[in-house]
This record gives C-alpha cells, structure tokens and sequence, in this order.
C-alpha cells in the first residue's frame, strides 16, 4: 500500500483536530439552546440511534476497510470487495429504515419511550439511509488507504451538522432541529463519499458477480462476529443513558451526558489510533509480522497512557471550573460525575488501539469475550446502582465497565499473539503521571481566575509531565525528537538530526543522556518553581480581573 501507519494517523488526527474544534463550540450551545431537559431526550434519541445502526452497518464498516486493506493477488479484488459490501448496504439500509416505521406505527414506540418521543423515530428511519452510505463511504476511502479524503468529509458531516442544528434549534425547531442537522450532513457526506469511491473504482462493480472462489463465508462471518462486538461495545458507550432515562429525569440525562462529553475528550488520539489500526495492522498479520506488531501496540500503550493520564489528571483539577464555564451554570451537577468517570476513561482509552490491532488479525472471538465481560460487568453495576445513586451511581458503573476493557483485552492481545505491555513501562509512566499530579493540581488551586487557569496550567503540566517522563525513563531522550520529525521542515529536519545523534552516537552515547538527564532534571526542578510563582501571579491577576 502507498502510504505509512504514521501518515494515516496524521490525517485522522488532522480532522480530529478540526472536529475537536467544532465541537468544542457547538455542544455547549446545543446544551443551551435545549437546555438540560431537551438535551437529555437528544442525547437518549442519538445513543438509541447508535446501538440500532450497530446491526444496519457495523459489519459492513468494518468489513469493507478490512478485507480492501488485505494484501491479495485474486483479480478485480477491490471491486468484488466494494460490490459485495455495497449490495449489503442496501439492502440493510432499507430493512432498517423500514423497521423503525413499522415500529413507530404499531405504538411500541409509544409504549417504550412515551408517545412525546414518536415524532423523532420518523427522522431517525431516514437517517438511517443517509447515515448507512455516509460510513460506508468513508470505511471505503479508508479500505483504499485513502484517508486524506475520508477524514476531511468527517470534517465537512460536522460542519455541516452544526450550519443546519444550530440555527434550526435556535429558531425553535428544538430536538427535531438538531436531528434535521445530521440528516442534512450525513446526505452530504454520503453524496461526496460515493463519489470519491467511483473515482477509485466504478460502483458498476455493483452489478458484476464474483468467482467462486470470493471468501463470502469469511466475510459474512466477520461481518456477523463484527456487529457482536460492535454491540458489545457500544452498550459500554449507551447502555448507562438508555437506563438512566427510564429511572431518572431528563435533566439528569442531560447533565450525566456533559460529563460524559468532557470525559471523552480523553480518547481524541487513541480513537485516531483505533482508526488506523484496524486496516492498517491488517496488512502486518497478512504478512506475519508478530513483532512488528507487539512493538507498535507496546509502544502506542505507553505513549497513549501517558498523553491520557496527563489529561484526566488536568480536567479533574480543572473539572469545577471547566463544567461551568463550558456547559453554564445550569451543568454544575455533571462535575462529580465527570470526575467519577474519569479512571475509567482513561482505561478504555488504552483499550481502543489493542482492540484495533486484534480486530486486524480478523479472529474476534477472543476481542468479543473480553469486550463481553466488560460490557456484562458495566450493564449488572448500572442496573444495581442507577436506581439508588442516580447518574452519580451511572458515572461509577460505567467507570468499572470502561476501566476493566483495558485488563481484558490485554488478555485478549495474549491469546491472539501479541503483547500490547511489552514496553509499555507501566511502572514508570504511572509514576510520571503521579509526580505530575501534584505541581498541577496545587497550581490550579492557587489560580482564582478561571479564564487563567485554562489558558495556563494545560501547557504547564505538559511541560512538567513530559520532564518527569524523561527522567524517570518512561520516555527514551530520543522518543520525542522522533514525533517531532513528523512535522514538516524546517522543525521536522533539525528534530531529525538530532533524534540520530541520540540514538546513534555508540561511543559517546551512555554521557549524552547523562548530560541530557542533568539538563531535564534542572529543568523539571525550574518548572516546579515557575509554575508555583505562575500560580500566585495567577491568583493576582485573578483578583484584578472581572
């Protein structure tokens, strides 16, 4: 294939950037203009939208971005691929569309949900079309390798949601409004995707009939095992919502999803990753490279753990703040929650790239029972703490299901072949993470004036996390030279000079990170010191400040 893993990721972090964004603004808006009660009722409405496209198009997603991306001399593969999936597409579409018109007309709709809520279910059966061919149009461009156009029309489906919900919410159109949005926006994205797909190869590949000897049996065998673990999953992400709606207000629905929202910022790079990951580590377990891909998914725990705890531990030192300002005053119920569901965030974080990297070896069994367990344990807690704890029983529930996903499938990598702690450095990069806790949370707590404190302590405790990585050997003095290649020139040249003079220089190689040790460890010892008297300037602009 003619890219690299490293310029897949690239790209989806790119548009995950611009997607952060975007949401960024748009959610606390929504959150707004609906208030908690509307809010809660879309936040319902979308995770039962989730988990019913789980068994329209969750085999096809994956199946079509992983059987392109496999390594075959059958002819016209690509094609027979992309008309395979297509067909079912269709078909599954349509099934689905229907289902829920059927089901909203007979009253069970009604009976389940309240008859307030019917009205929705008639948008949701034609977003299911519009959705259906959105992703399947995006998993394909991804299949090809091709994600410097399926990651920017991620961009444009967000975008465009947030041109037509905002001004239709706002103008009074409230929850239909905002589902109207994503049906405009995923039409748009379907209409671009397909095209871009003909560009590559023609969808006339529709009409034509593979050989026999085209896997059909493998392929609707991981589609089937797909959708199970797919199912698995997204209970993990909505099972808590759908439960909390039947035993508690709306309002709360909509607060526990707030702290939902802000937790989930943690998984903005390793949701690149799991990406990636899946077609991308197809191509190695076609060639059985097994180290290669014990030293990637080592290697992307370790980094991941890293980036993820430094940012739980800043929101949860930021969360009194940040909740408030972002969602109003209105959302101040969600900051325990949110800090509740944190340590369990930060497990599934870890999980997502190791999924990934088993669902590309195409046996699922194992991925689906440690995702099985996970999801059992989080539905039983949930059930046994919602009635009596509310979204604060929710928030503890969902926090164990998340958090065992990452001891589960760490199992599960074993069974498959490949171990995803190998140089993890799980000892070492906890105890960063630890070491950095302090300085931060003492200097958030000594910054009065919250806009400061937001724009301050996040560079602040990278800074003193990353020194602490360095010394302590959770980072390799090298490692962060070779991240810094990646960018372009004039940073990404000098950053690679020296990168080789780390790594390279036999002889002189044992004092250089001696050197570069005492020079970090100054370092560290100046940013405890910096970011204390920055702490108390804080505090005093602060009380300047309105």
């Amino acid at each position: 294939m003619n890219r690299t893993i490293t310029s897949g990721i690239l790209s989806v972090v790119g548009a995950k950037i611009v997607v952060l964004g975007v949401t960024v603004v748009s959610t606390p808006l929504l959150y707004r203009l609906l208030g908690a009660d509307g809010f809660g009722e879309y936040a319902f409405l979308l995770s039962i939208f989730a988990i019913y496209m789980i068994f329209v198009s969750s085999g096809i997603t994956d199946g079509v971005r992983k059987f392109l991306a496999e390594d075959r001399s059958t002819p016209n593969w690509m094609a027979h691929v992309v008309g395979f999936y297509f067909r079912q597409a269709v078909a599954l579409a349509v099934v689905g569309a229907l289902g829920i018109v059927l089901v909203t007309q007979l009253g069970f709709v009604a009976v389940l949900f309240g008859a307030e809520l019917t009205v929705y279910f008639y948008v949701l059966a034609v977003l299911v079309l519009s959705a259906q061919f959105r992703d399947y149009a995006r998993k394909t461009l991804m299949g090809f390798g091709l994600e410097r156009y399926s990651e920017p029309l991620k961009v444009l489906d967000k975008v465009s949601f947030v041109a037509i919900a905002i001004p239709l919410v706002y103008l009074g159109f409230g929850v239909v409004g905002a589902l109207a949005g994503h049906l405009f926006a995923s039409a748009v994205v379907a209409t671009v995707g397909l095209a871009l797909v003909h560009r590559r190869i023609s969808l006339s590949c529709v009409f034509s009939r593979p050989t026999d000897r085209f896997p059909r049996t493998r392929m609707l065998t991981f589609n089937s095992m797909s959708i199970v673990l797919v199912f698995l999953l997204m209970s993990l992400y909505h099972i808590d919502i759908v439960m909390l709606q039947g035993f508690t207000e709306s309002e709360a629905v909509g607060n526990y999803r707030a702290a939902l929202t802000l937790a989930e910022f943690l998984w903005f790079v390793p949701l690149a990753l799991q990406t990636v990951y899946v077609h991308s580590t197809s191509e190695l377990w076609s060639q059985n490279r097994r180290r290669k891909i014990t030293e990637l998914a080592s290697r992307t725990t370790r980094y991941t753990f890293l980036l993820t705890g430094l940012m739980a531990v800043g929101l949860a030192a930021l969360a009194d703040t940040a909740v408030p300002l972002y969602f109003g005053p209105e959302a101040e119920p969600a900051v325990t929650p949110l800090l509740l569901l944190l340590p369990g965030a930060l497990g599934f974080a870890l999980a997502r790239p190791v999924l990934a990297v088993s669902q590309g070896e195409g046996t699922l069994r194992y991925p689906i029972a440690a995702t099985g367990v996970a999801a059992g344990i989080n539905v039983v807690l949930n059930a046994v703490l919602i009635p009596r704890y509310g979204m604060h029983g929710a928030a503890v529930a969902t926090s164990v299901g998340y958090g065992s996903m990452f001891v589960f499938h760490c199992w599960s990598a074993r069974q498959i072949g490949f171990d995803p702690i190998a140089d993890a450095r799980i000892g070492r990069a906890s105890a960063t993470i630890a070491l950095a806790a302090f300085p931060i949370v003492a200097v958030t707590a000594s910054i009065s004036n919250p806009w400061v404190a937001l724009a301050a302590v996040p560079p602040f405790g990278f800074a003193v996390a990353l020194a602490f990585a360095l010394l302590i050997g959770a980072l390799d003095p090298a490692e962060p030279f070779e991240l810094l290649a990646l960018l372009p020139d004039p940073v990404g040249s000098k950053a690679n000079e020296v990168r080789d003079r780390l790594e390279n220089d036999d002889r002189d190689g044992a004092s250089t990170r001696s050197w570069f040790q005492r020079v970090l460890l100054v370092l560290g010892l100046s940013l405890l010191v910096s970011g204390f008297a920055l702490g108390l300037l804080g505090s005093a602009v602060g009380e300047l400040l309105p």
